[in-house]
């Protein structure tokens, strides 16, 4: 695993945003594709009949914010003759943005919720037969962004009916590169008893207990860890 902790800043003299696609992307999906071009990038290639994010030369880049079951066969289609980099934003910090039916801001405030490394795994328990695949790696961009919510009276019950209407890229604070399965299990703690339970995983990593099952479901069906018996009613977790 690569990773790279520094602030990561587009390019302010380039303007890159004629070369986006239009094919129904959010608005954090266009930004993040228009943040990662370099010159020479294609934009929205076709590939075996499949449209293409960026292809760079033989490398061809997806991005997904999220929902990977709906590109599961994509790219394991496109992985048997092409390299492919899935790009994912994970959220580290993110403002929450509330403007009127109309589209006025009425307020503006930082979400106390913050992403970490971990949280990749509740989308790659979707596709944990390609993470050792010899033609994909995987990257996490951490990102700050803003949720805007808009005072519609049609969104979800959770939001009190506030509509969340957009996502937007506000900067890239840092990223991680994933290219073997050991770089996954890498994020395992070092301190983590071996065997172990998720209360042990969730524990060492400070993390919720569903995201400690999605790490240890991730990384059994990828091979990386294997099943040895159960503590009360826990589950066991051994390395291989």
């Amino acid at each position: 695993m690569t990773s790279d902790a520094s602030p990561l800043q587009p390019d302010p003299t380039e303007n890159r945003a004629a070369l986006i696609g239009t094919l129904g992307e959010s608005s954090l999906h266009a930004a993040l594709k228009s943040w990662y071009m370099r010159p020479g990038d294609q934009a929205e290639a076709r590939v075996d009949g499949y449209y293409i994010d960026l292809e760079r030369g033989e490398l061809l880049i997806e991005f997904q914010t999220r929902h990977f079951d709906s590109i599961r066969l994509k790219l394991a289609n496109l992985l048997e003759r092409h390299p492919l980099r899935l790009v994912y934003p994970v959220v580290k910090e993110k403002w929450i943005r509330r403007q009127s039916a109309s589209g006025d801001l009425m307020s503006r405030r930082k979400s106390p919720r913050h992403g970490t490394l971990v949280d990749i795994f509740s989308e790659l328990m979707r596709i944990p037969h390609l993470l050792g695949h010899p033609h994909f790696t995987f990257e996490a961009l951490l990102i700050t962004c803003e949720d805007v919510w808009q005072d519609d009276k049609r969104g979800s019950w959770r939001r009190k009916y506030w509509s969340l209407v957009d996502r937007r890229l506000l900067n890239v604070e840092g990223s991680a590169s994933f290219s073997t399965l050991s770089d996954y299990t890498a994020l395992l703690p070092t301190t983590l008893s071996n065997p172990f339970t998720n209360t042990d995983l969730a524990a060492a990593i400070s993390c919720r207990q569903s995201m400690a099952q999605h790490m240890t479901y991730t990384l059994s069906r990828a091979g990386e860890l294997k099943k040895v018996g159960k503590k009360g009613r826990a589950i066991l977790y051994q390395r291989r």
